[in-house]
Order: C-alpha cells, then sequence, then structure tokens
C-alpha cells in the first residue's frame, strides 16, 4: 500500500473541507473529498505538537472518502455530518444516504470507498504532513488538485457612478430579472444550463451560476435531467447584450493589449465566454451522452463557478483602475465561441479543442500577462490572475480527464493519437509554444500530445470563397456555412 502526501497539516487548516483529484500512471482519476472536524484547531496549536515521531492529533478528525455518492453520484461536497452511535457520518444532500467517514458503510446497505489518513513528521524539514493509502487499482498515484470546498466567490463589479459611465456602455437598462425566473423555474441542472446560456447580462449570468451550483450542491434540483425526453436544447449561440453585440469584431482587426484596462478588459471577455461553454458542454451534450457520470457535471458546474468567479475579480479590477470604461465598452472577439461551433457535434472535439488547447494554451501565456501586471505595479490584480491561473490548472486536468474517459468509451483509443487527430481536423495552424510544460503535466498533457502539432482544418475543408466571419448572432448553421473564413487560432493579444 503506497502512502501519497496530501499536504502539510498547517496548510489544511483554512477550511474543514477540501476536494482531492488523483491521477494513476496509467492515466486513471479518481475525486475524494477531505474532512477535516477539528473545530478548535489552529495554525497555532500545531506548534505544540512534539517535534518527532507522529503527531497527537486525533486521527480520527481528518477522514478521506470518494467525492460521489455511490447511490446515485451526488457530489459530497456539502453533505451533512453527524455523530452517531457507531462515529461520524456523512450524509448524501439528495437521498439522505449516509455513509460512515471510517468505514465507508451505510444502513442502506451500499458502501463508499474511505481511504486511511496518516500524519507524521517529515524528517527532513520537521514539518506536520498529512498522507493518505492509494487506491489499490492503479500504480505511482500523484495529487493534481487540492481546493478547499468554501471558496469564497468575489461580488460583482461595484456600481460606477452614472457621471462616469458612457450613454452606450450602460448594461441592463429597464427593471432587473430575478436570478429564479418567477413563471417556469429550473428543476433540473440542464434547465438552468439553457437559461444561463440565453440570459444576456453578464452580472446576472454570474449570479445565476453562483445559485444554479449552490442548488446542484446541496441536493436541491430533482435531478441532472440529461436523460430526460424533454432536455432543453441549447442556443446555438449564447445571448448577448445588444450593445455587447454592437462592440464584437473580428479578432483579426483588435489592437494589441497596450494598457492595464484594455488587457483586463479582454480577459474578462474571455471569461464570459469560459461560462457559457462549462453550460453548454453539459446540456449540448449531456443528452447525446446518457451515460455520462454524475462526476462530470460537478466538474463542469465547478468550473461554470470558476468562470464566474474570475469574470467578476476580473471585472471588478477593471472598475477599480478604469472607472470611465466598465465591461462592455471595449471592442470583444467571439473567438472562442468559434471554436464551439466547430466542435459542437461531438463531445471528443469539443474536449480536446477548447480544453485541451484554448484552455492549455492559457496556461502558457498567464505567467507572462501576470508579470506584465507585477512590473505595472498592479499587485492586486497579479493576485486576481494567479488565482486564476491555479483555477485553469483544474480546468485543464479536468478536460484531460474526459477526454480520456471518451477515448475509452470509444474503445480504448489512444488519447494521444485521439488528440493528435482531432487538431488536425479541427484546428488551423501550429499549436504554437513557448509550452509551460510543468503546468501542462501536471494537468495531464505531456509532451507527446502537443509537440509538433500542427491543425490542417483548411485542407480538410471544402474550398470555399473568403468571406467575413459571421456576427456573433448568426445561428450555428451561418457559422457552420462559414468554417473556411473563421479563423481559429490562439488570441494574437495573448
Amino acid at each position: 500500500m503506497e502512502l501519497l502526501q496530501i499536504a502539510p497539516l498547517r496548510s489544511l487548516l483554512s477550511h474543514f473541507r477540501f476536494m482531492l483529484t488523483l491521477r494513476s500512471q496509467e492515466g486513471h482519476y479518481h475525486s475524494l473529498i477531505l474532512f477535516r472536524l477539528s473545530a478548535n484547531q489552529d495554525a497555532q496549536s500545531t506548534e505544540s505538537h512534539p517535534p518527532n515521531g507522529s503527531s497527537d492529533l486525533d486521527r480520527k478528525q481528518i477522514y478521506v472518502m470518494e467525492a460521489s455518492c455511490p447511490h446515485m453520484g451526488a457530489d459530497m461536497s456539502h453533505a451533512d455530518i453527524e455523530e452517531c452511535e457507531t462515529g461520524m457520518v456523512a450524509v448524501c444532500p439528495w437521498h439522505r444516504y449516509d455513509f460512515d467517514l471510517k468505514t465507508g458503510k451505510s444502513e442502506m446497505g451500499l458502501h463508499a470507498c474511505t481511504y486511511d489518513v496518516e500524519v507524521k513528521t517529515d524528517p527532513q524539514d520537521s514539518v506536520e504532513k498529512v498522507y493518505m493509502h492509494t487506491p489499490t487499482k492503479g500504480t505511482r498515484w500523484r495529487l493534481v488538485e487540492l481546493r478547499p470546498v468554501s471558496e469564497e466567490f468575489a461580488d460583482p463589479p461595484p456600481p460606477v457612478a452614472p457621471s462616469k459611465i458612457l450613454p452606450q456602455t450602460m448594461y441592463g437598462n429597464g427593471e432587473k430579472e430575478p436570478v429564479t425566473p418567477i413563471v417556469n423555474p429550473p428543476k433540473t441542472l440542464m434547465e438552468w444550463a439553457v437559461l444561463i446560456l440565453n440570459t444576456p447580462n453578464p452580472t446576472l449570468k454570474v449570479e445565476r451560476t453562483r445559485h444554479a451550483v449552490d442548488l446542484f450542491r446541496t441536493g436541491k434540483l430533482s435531478s441532472i435531467g440529461h436523460k430526460s425526453v424533454k432536455v432543453p436544447r441549447p442556443p446555438d449561440v449564447p445571448s448577448r447584450e445588444d450593445l455587447y453585440e454592437k462592440n464584437t469584431v473580428d479578432p483579426r482587426k483588435m489592437k494589441s493589449r497596450k494598457s492595464l484596462a484594455v488587457m483586463l478588459h479582454a480577459l474578462a471577455n474571455i471569461e464570459q465566454w469560459a461560462i457559457d461553454l462549462a453550460w453548454d458542454i453539459m446540456a449540448r451534450f449531456g443528452s447525446q451522452h446518457p451515460n455520462l457520470p454524475p462526476a462530470f457535471f460537478s466538474d463542469f458546474s465547478k468550473m461554470a463557478l470558476d468562470e464566474a468567479k474570475h469574470f467578476s475579480l476580473l471585472t471588478s479590477r477593471l472598475a477599480a483602475i478604469s472607472p470611465s470604461t466598465p465591461y462592455g465598452s471595449m471592442p470583444v472577439h467571439a473567438s472562442l465561441w468559434e471554436s464551439a461551433a466547430i466542435t459542437s457535434q461531438s463531445l471528443r472535439s469539443r474536449l480536446a479543442i477548447i480544453h485541451l488547447v484554448h484552455e492549455a494554451r492559457g496556461l502558457d501565456v498567464n505567467p507572462q500577462t501576470i508579470e506584465r501586471f507585477r512590473r505595472a505595479g498592479d499587485l492586486e490584480t497579479v493576485k486576481v490572475m494567479e488565482i486564476i491561473h491555479a483555477d485553469e490548472v483544474t480546468h485543464v486536468t479536468s478536460g484531460h480527464r474526459w477526454f480520456t474517459w471518451v477515448c475509452a468509451q470509444q474503445g480504448g483509443v489512444d488519447p494521444v493519437l485521439a488528440f493528435r487527430e482531432e487538431v488536425k481536423r479541427g484546428w488551423r495552424g501550429d499549436v504554437k509554444g513557448p509550452f509551460n510544460v510543468e503546468d501542462r503535466e501536471k494537468a495531464g498533457l505531456t509532451p507527446h500530445f502537443y509537440e509538433g502539432l500542427k491543425g490542417e482544418m483548411d485542407d480538410l475543408l471544402p474550398s470555399t470563397p473568403q468571406r467575413e466571419s459571421p456576427p456573433l448572432g448568426a445561428g450555428l448553421q451561418g457559422l457552420s456555412d462559414k468554417l473556411a473564413s473563421i479563423k481559429v487560432e490562439y488570441d494574437p493579444s495573448a
């Protein structure tokens, strides 16, 4: 039985629950949740533990178990913790199934996988560290994600004085819509996904994302809804405010990012599309793949929440440093959605192009962007970008996880060969470096995936006269008719 280091004990004292993602050498993923039940533990208390040997910490206060309920796959991150005669149990938020945190046994006859935890003092640095026993299936397990469950969400951007807002940049004129519609409120995650995709106001889109994910995690939705015969269809293109559409231009006509405000605006634009992409992959492909496990929807709803957080953080920084240019007042582009249109018929293609090309490119350029803000002395934005970058590593990890899952479902197709095939079909030009090899590898993308790779979409498409890219409001069919004119490549201003 291998021992895997999770983290120094001190770093786990900030929260009581953490999500863990493990990946084996064979490429298998395992999602777990760590519960820390010692309410009175703090940073000072760890200093009183003996410097050598095992800690005096009561081992029963830290538990690791699988992150999905074995009944119907509910996310256990918001499970209730209750005490019973035999010990502590985690109670599933969906159907109230309870599981012993130590043994995983349930009175209902089910069993959740649990893993023994040890706390040891590392002789190399005399720091107390938390270890877990690894799963028996798979070898050389490594921790690829550790995040607290109770992440704080950035507030929406602060209001700007009307005198500082140009009339053509004002959003949301008229009465504000409620977060939950009064008529026909969504009852499933799929219904919320389609509602959010059809929500043009970016602030309301963020609020609805927060609310929908909370309902999903706490078991207040009737179901995911992807197996329903009446699952709603997502729009061809997500709704946008009229004034936003008027500011949408061909990315090739956009000027390079010269100011911090322009950079923040461009980054926020990417995050708004990223919110929609996370909801669209669930709504568009969920009904096509009824065998998708609940963990898929947990991963991508978490991704939608992250992207909403990123959008709020960036627009808040934009409002702070440039009140006269609120979000929506500068030119934007829709190149991310053009890639979504190209990959709209295949989950494997969508995961490859959006999550393993576009988002992986973010891992490459984020450090440069962070350094640019640092050189400008904007340390608050540096903190924001560091949060975003850490989250994006987990997003590429999710893309890799579900891409390999699809390959396995298709008869054990080799993921590297499949990825390179998808890029050749759905990308134009070289997959360019320099690459952030360390963070790409952390997310599962070894150099074999992307080195020497070039998209051949032009050669695979029928020859058609060059035309202008379709406007944002055009439907998916309009985009499909003009694929040859779409410039799908890295953001040139990145």
